[in-house]
């Protein structure tokens, strides 16, 4: 191997440098979290570095072989055709990357600063994009959640279609989404406004995919709406019942929940509250303890099962709703925190749910910041519903199944899903 330049191995130095302190950083927060869930916990790393406690804890640190890393980094250097488009940043992001990849979770992930910032913004519930929530089915990226009324609504993508392909003439994009995390796909998608991008689509049950040109929008998601509807489940300014809808579980949701039940609280002859939770990707699992507070006067809302002990989270307030009639509506849009909602209003109140099977997501990520405006996402626990259920993967069958139906655009909407639950609210 021809020897480096004093320039190319002062750059090497200092980027060795800089990883290892982003590796340490990494290592750390992770470390942080378990300190601080189990005490005494912090004996175990003194008298050596925090890398090589966690080595120590992951495996045989004998197996750890940094020479090869920096092998192929010289090797890199030294070799590849296209050197000026070698960054020395994005090359550490991507080993980071890496390494949270291999953990085969697709829920822990490292987000470079700009997507770090996007992951806000979505909580803050104002972004440009087409109007979906994303996830994983089998990881497989897919939709989660079409956003009423924005693009990809109106063109007829649905919750659970596989986003295989994107593509974006404009931007030099053209690539299948095997392997790709969340933030990468928000970061690809997202774009300028009234500028196309065309995602290539499988719905379970057709023979072949498809592909859908839309146009993106500005986003704007409130977390909450409410309206009254009749005995027909039809909107109504004089209906006896409140519908409910929560769309995501960000840092407005509580406030805007709230006004709505000061609203509902207001109304005469009420006859009772249908949830609606379809298509609600979750979000804070304080959100849903702080919802769940508002018909539940007392006990667990859910529990979280961590690395080293289980805790249990109760009612965190007393609700203006205790005793009200009460349905839930969800589908396979409905993750996450909105699981824990519907599932600990059904184990803790008898409440029926109607609607299709939920999405199936029972893992807790902690949001972690790093320098330089970067995050990590890492899975540290599994939640359990008050009877000890965890639905990840299986999701949540619902009492009274209503499969949902596509309205072509024209045709007048009729929700069957929230006229069943109006129905079942009556008794």
């Amino acid at each position: 191997m021809e020897k480096p330049s004093k320039e190319t191995s002062s750059n090497l130095m200092r980027v060795r440098a800089l990883l290892v302190a982003l590796l340490l950083l990494a290592f750390g927060g992770i470390g942080g979290y378990q300190l601080g869930v189990r005490a005494g916990e912090s004996r175990a790393y003194e008298g050596g570095s925090v890398l090589e406690a966690v080595i120590g804890k992951a495996g045989d640190k004998s197996q750890v072989d940094f020479d090869l890393f920096w092998e192929v980094w010289e090797r890199l250097e030294q070799g590849y055709l296209e050197s000026e488009k070698i960054d020395a940043q994005e090359m550490v992001y991507g080993s980071i990357k890496g390494m949270t990849a291999a953990l085969d979770d697709p829920y822990t992930v490292f987000l470079p600063p700009e997507e770090n910032t996007q992951t806000k913004e979505d909580l803050a519930g104002e972004f440009a994009g087409v109007g979906i929530q994303l996830g994983y089915v089998e990881k497989t990226l897919a939709v989660m959640a079409p956003l009423p009324d924005q693009p990809a609504q109106k063109a007829g993508v649905k919750a659970g279609d596989l986003i295989l392909h994107i593509k974006d003439e404009e931007q030099g994009i053209d690539i299948d989404t095997d392997g790709m995390s969340l933030p990468e796909a928000v970061q690809t998608i997202r774009g300028e406004k009234g500028k196309p991008i065309t995602l290539t689509l499988y719905t379970e049950g057709d023979v072949d995919s498809r592909e859908v040109t839309l146009i993106r929008d500005t986003i704007v998601v409130p977390s909450v709406e409410l309206a009254f509807v009749n005995d027909q489940g039809r909107v109504d300014e004089n209906g006896r019942f409140a519908h409910l809808r929560v769309v995501r579980f960000g840092d407005k949701t509580l406030e805007e929940w709230e006004e709505a039940v000061r609203e509902i609280s207001a109304k005469p002859n009420l006859g009772g509250v249908v949830v609606d939770v379809r298509d609600n990707p979750g979000g804070y699992l304080q959100g849903a303890i702080d919802l769940a507070s508002e018909f539940i006067s007392s006990g667990v809302v859910v529990q979280q099962q961590g690395k080293f002990r289980t805790e249990k989270y109760s009612v965190s307030r007393r609700g203006k709703l205790i005793g009200e009639p009460l349905v839930v509506l969800v589908n396979r849009g409905s993750a996450s925190a909105s699981e824990i909602l519907a599932g600990a209003l059904r184990d803790q109140l008898k409440v029926k749910l109607v609607g299709e099977h939920t999405f199936g997501k029972g893992t807790v990520q902690e949001a972690q910041e790093l320098p330089g405006g970067a995050g990590l996402h890492v899975t540290v626990a599994k939640w359990l519903l008050p009877s000890g259920y965890n639905i990840h993967l299986d999701g949540i069958e619902p009492d009274v199944v209503v499969e949902s139906v596509f309205q072509p655009e024209g045709e007048e909407e009729v929700d069957e899903q929230l006229i069943k639950a109006v129905e079942v609210l009556k008794g």
